[in-house]
């Protein structure tokens, strides 16, 4: 399959904020402190990795360097909900810029679709690692997971190496594209059923 006949990035980013952004606007400010599957992260220190790859990967859509050195405590901010909302919207439009997911991109000189699954991946799997640390059902959009499938094996290697990801996760016959894709990073998402 070539580059033209995937669907865009900024297609599937689309309908991957549209999914996360409620789900976020949901958490209550007792559930800060959760712990959740993705195991180094609570929900707020999750929620603040997340606000800084939505951020950060604006930039990299406009082949611009990005600075993951410092992530501020945003959940601090009394309109967090309301900023993260906005910064999707903001990353959904830079990636939806002419070009934004050709050629290179990245300090790495990683393919633009590379990087733009790598945020895709972040928003959808750091979604349902909110979900479920906060009650919430969540389920991807079906094309956000084909989206997602063949890049992600692809850079499943390199991501276990930079402990991006963990061991992949053995899963009985029948399981979903999206467990399978969870799996694949590391999650067990029997560990974690809704």
């Amino acid at each position: 399959m070539t580059n033209q006949d995937l669907p865009r990035i900024a297609d599937l980013l689309h309908t991957a904020a549209s999914q996360a952004t409620p789900l976020v606007g949901d958490i209550d400010d007792a559930s800060l402190d959760a712990p959740t599957p993705c195991s180094e992260y609570d929900v707020r220190a999750l929620l603040n990795h997340l606000f800084g790859v939505v951020v950060n990967f604006q930039a990299l859509a406009a082949k611009q360097p990005a600075d993951f050195s410092e992530l501020p405590d945003r959940v601090a901010e009394a309109d967090w909900r309301d900023r993260f909302a906005a910064e999707a919207g903001k990353l959904v439009a830079a990636w939806a810029e002419p070009g934004a997911d050709e050629g290179t991109s990245g300090a790495m000189g990683l393919p633009a679709r590379t990087v733009g699954s790598m945020v895709l991946l972040d928003l959808t799997v750091h979604a349902w690692d909110l979900a479920r640390a906060t009650g919430q059902p969540f389920e991807p959009d079906p094309a956000v997971v084909d989206g997602l499938v063949e890049e992600v094996e692809k850079m499943a290697p390199m991501a276990r190496e930079m402990n991006v990801f963990g061991d992949s996760v053995e899963l009985p016959e029948g399981a979903s594209a999206f467990e399978r894709l969870l799996a694949t990073t590391g999650r067990d998402p029997r560990a974690w059923a809704a």
